[in-house]
């Protein structure tokens, strides 16, 4: 039955286990199950799935069906994927930097889901000091499938399983060699999509050995063959609006007037003109609707007997990943002022004016690029005690290392030497060319070869562990064995990011960064036990109790505990039941923790100021009295000096969650299994970066000075003069949120007219996922809403399909469908304040030519669905993070086996 799993099926025959075998007939075929094997949830071997929480099961041959080339073209089909986790634009900087893909379960942040590689760890991934791992690491060609546990399971796998947990679980045991290759575009003919993957493997009475490599590589999508412009809504329909930093320059006159420099080639540089909104820059031509990537993969993969009870295992993987992005030229004036005095021989205006913006475009697009290497290895020991125990331990390393940066980039320091007629010449060859910024195509080649330069960055992160674990059976009671699993586990996390040293001096025309550098140890012990309680009544075939409990101790944090409780109750040979009550925790990533800390003076409003002539009984003038704030004071000034950057003072992020959910194979439906699951995740201490000025708004209109941000670590005062010397920006533990919702599934296997086939439908309703920034903060509901940075919230997600296979042909059709949702930007009546519901449509066609030659066909977006405006994205005027850019696309696959 597996063959015609689909990738986003519920796991229907490991949920039902011994179950669902009573309930079929004596002609049916037997059901799979997982009596050999250690499934994602538990550490005691032949657990059965449907007890360890809802778990959803992508399989190899979902995988081909799907003819994806990465792992998380999967996943972020999957109805609990939400929110953002990178996206085929491969345009913004996640977790892992720019490049990088993620899973975000539930959509509460790709740092709460944990992805695992055969049930263990996985370096975080990309460009440096980065909080999640990168699915690009892990080749699809040596995946024999993919485990989603859609519960918390800190108390089964540590930190950061709030969400759930991904175990990717590789190819073992293959003789023989497999060679596939693929190739892809859109019906644009543009965004080529190719791949080449090589897996050998041998078996032999003591061992087993399976090697591979693969590359794949994709090709961009120019933004502008989707979309022509950004679009904005004027007068009560859409227009191109553009950008503000303009080519010939936009500059602020002395008198009050805005005006916009030249912007026709070969115009006039002097000239100038009051500026609207048609002097905006269109960067859709110098911008990708997909961009680029490239991965090549190694790994190998071997177990060898050493005896009949000890036994050697190996894992060695290594990834390249080349990514680049494509983006508008750079502006002058955004990080720093530039000032011409009205004598300034380029100046034209006859007064001082202040360069806005001025977009550089006779310099070109800029192209952001990285390199990241990422190795990973295992070696490890397992074997057996007696009849009924198994053992194993394992060192984990992994490492990866990446060099980033962009094109193009200005260095402010050179553009004002430029302007500067003391130190610049206008004679041939000067070391320092005089430029003039007013007008379009004044910028001679000499003075951009001079002001630009190439960033470059280099970082990377490292994981060093040890784990130890045993399970079995302790000993049997009335209603069978009690299961038991035990272990240990030492780990070593560790970041550095160090970014270019002109932008650490802010003297780029870019965001200023800081340099990371920072890492924690973690030792932890864990049990795990399963109990059978009832067997054989009336009311219950079986009902089973599973609890853990995991003691985490970190250098950085201390001791932290976490439990799992849950029942699992086979009430009828047909229908089970199943709970589960679990603590989760994620500990705050080295950005967060170590993130350069800077100070510098931020616009901040002081409520204390004034306070003297306010009501006494309020409690901002009570407050401000108690405080010492001397009568009398007033603000100097709008700004106070803040410390930004990460805090290392950060404790874990606390969390609860409660599942509970039902599996029914009706007797009078052979072959249809039904599974339906309600999720509960609250989270509390989460982190937060809260702006200055709100700390202070919040502590002093607090009763008694109550709110934790009174604290000394968020803000001091100087207690002679009453003004702030101490103000901190930095992360803190002040957010809650809340998440529920229910999971559906569907799963019909039956005959149609001598073909095999199947229904498959997953259904995610989000109830709710509300978000309390800080204490006393306004609540913000994100289910039903797109979120302008987040992603989308739509209540309903599905992801369905209909299989077919009859001799040498199978094929699928499935739909993916995504819930209308609002802007959460945006007003009523709106263009774009709300986005209806979309079905993107899939095909895929195989036929086995020989016993050894597949040759597959497919098409994705079939029906070419375009996505919807969007008011709050201005990249492509629609949630890149959602929906699809690229539009129909075909794709053909040959797979040979030898």
């Amino acid at each position: 039955m597996s063959c015609f799993r689909h990738p986003l099926a519920v796991a229907v025959s490991a949920l039902l286990a011994a179950g669902s075998a009573a309930a079929q007939s004596p002609d049916a075929p037997p059901a799979t199950t997982l009596d050999s094997v250690t499934v994602t949830g538990s550490h005691i071997k032949g657990a059965q799935l449907s007890g360890v929480g809802p778990v959803t099961v992508v399989d190899a041959a979902a995988i081909e069906r799907s003819g994806a080339t990465t792992i998380e073209t999967l996943l972020q089909r999957l109805p609990a994927s939400a929110g953002f986790a990178g996206n085929q634009t491969n345009a913004y900087w996640t977790g892992g930097g720019y490049g990088t893909t993620q899973v975000n379960l539930r959509g509460i942040g790709v740092n709460r889901t944990l992805v695992l590689l055969n049930g263990r760890r996985i370096v975080n991934g990309g460009t440096g000091a980065n909080s999640s791992v990168d699915l690009n690491v892990v080749p699809v060609a040596i995946i024999e499938r993919i485990e989603v546990l859609k519960d918390g399971a800190s108390a089964i796998y540590g930190a950061d399983a709030v969400a759930g947990v991904v175990n990717i679980i590789t190819k073992r045991g293959i003789d023989g060699a497999e060679l596939s290759l693929r190739y892809g575009e859109t019906f644009e003919g543009d965004g080529a999509d190719q791949s080449a993957s090589l897996v050998w493997g041998t078996t032999g009475e003591r061992g087993a050995l399976t090697a591979s490599i693969s590359h794949s590589e994709s090709r961009a999508v120019n933004m502008a063959s989707r979309q022509p412009c950004g679009l904005g809504e004027v007068n009560g329909r859409l227009e191109c609006v553009g950008s503000s930093a303009t080519i010939g320059g936009r500059a602020l006159l002395a008198d009050g007037r805005m005006v916009n420099f030249n912007q026709v080639p070969g115009g006039d540089g002097d000239a100038f003109a009051p500026y609207t909104s048609a002097d905006n820059y269109n960067a859709y031509p110098t911008l990708n609707a997909a961009n680029p990537i490239k991965r090549t993969s190694f790994t190998v993969f071997g177990d060898l007997e050493l005896n009949d009870r000890v036994g050697l295992f190996a894992e060695l993987m290594f990834t390249n990943r080349q990514s680049n992005q494509l983006a508008s030229p750079g502006a002058i004036g955004q990080y720093r002022p530039v000032r011409l005095a009205a004598d300034h021989p380029t100046n034209p205006t006859g007064q001082d004016l202040t360069l806005v913006r001025r977009r550089l475009e006779e310099a070109g697009a800029r192209e952001f690029y990285q390199d990241v290497d990422t190795w990973r290895v295992v070696a490890g020991l397992d074997g057996r005690l007696g009849e009924r125990w198994n053992w194993s331990a394992a060192f984990n390393y992994g490492r990866n290392t990446g060099v980033d940066g962009s094109t193009n980039v200005a260095n402010l320091d050179r553009v004002d030497r430029t302007l500067d007629r003391s130190v610049c010449s206008a004679a041939a060859g000067a070391a320092i060319p005089c430029g003039d910024y007013l007008g379009f195509g004044d910028l001679t080649p000499e003075v951009l070869d001079y002001i630009m330069f190439t960033t470059r960055d280099t970082g990377g992160n490292s994981q060093r562990s040890f784990t130890a674990n045993i399970d079995g059976e302790l000993f049997e009671v009335p209603a069978g064995f009690v299961g038991f699993a035990a272990g240990v586990e030492a780990r070593t996390d560790r970041g550095w990011r160090d970014p270019d040293i002109l932008i650490q001096q802010g003297i780029a025309n870019s965001n200023a960064a800081q340099r990371i550098d920072g890492e924690y140890d973690v030792r932890e012990v864990f049990a795990e036990v399963s109990v059978p309680l009832f067997e054989g009544r009336a009311w219950a075939d079986s009902l089973t109790f599973n609890g853990a409990v995991r003691y985490s101790d970190y250098d950085l944090f201390g001791g932290d505990t976490n439990y799992k409780l849950g029942l699992d109750w086979q009430a009828t040979p047909s229908f089970k039941m199943r709970a589960t009550y679990a603590t989760a925790f994620r500990i705050p990533n080295i950005p967060e923790l170590f993130g350069g800390v800077s100070e510098g003076n931020l616009t901040t409003t002081d409520p204390c100021s004034g306070w003297s002539a306010l009501d006494p009984s309020s409690n901002l003038a009570r407050n401000c009295q108690a405080d010492g704030v001397p009568a009398g004071y007033t603000q100097l000034g709008n700004s106070v000096l803040t410390r930004t950057g990460g805090n290392i003072e950060l404790q874990p992020e606390d969390a609860k969650t409660f599942t509970v959910g039902a599996v029914w194979t009706p007797d009078f439906a052979r072959g249809l299994t039904l599974t339906a699951d309600w999720f509960d995740i609250r989270i509390d201490n989460a982190i937060q970066s809260v702006a200055g000025s709100t700390k202070l708004a919040l502590c002093y209109n607090s009763d008694g000075l109550s709110h934790p941000f009174c604290a000394d670590s968020q803000f001091t005062r100087n207690p002679v003069t009453g003004e702030i010397d101490f103000l901190s920006a930095q992360p803190v533990n002040a957010a809650s949120e809340r998440i529920s919702g229910f999971d559906l599934g569907l799963l019909y296997e039956f005959g149609f007219a001598g073909f095999d086939a199947s229904v498959d439908l997953d259904v995610s309703w989000l109830d709710r996922y509300d978000l309390t920034p800080f204490p006393g903060g306004e609540t913000i509901e994100y289910a039903g809403r797109i979120t302008g940075g987040r992603g989308s919230y739509a209540h309903w997600r599905a992801f369905g399909s209909f299989l077919l296979a009859r001799g040498d042909w199978s094929g699928s059709w499935s739909a993916q469908y995504i819930g209308g949702a609002d802007d959460i930007n945006a007003s009523p009546g709106d263009i774009g304040a709300r986005a209806g519901s979309l079905t993107y449509h899939h095909l895929q066609a195989t036929f086995a030519a020989t016993p050894s030659l597949d040759l597959a066909l497919g098409v994705d977006n079939v029906f070419d669905k375009r996505a919807p405006f969007i008011q709050s994205y201005t990249d492509a005027n629609t949630d890149t993070m959602t929906y699809d850019l690229l539009g129909r696309r075909w794709n053909a696959r040959l797979t040979y086996r030898w």
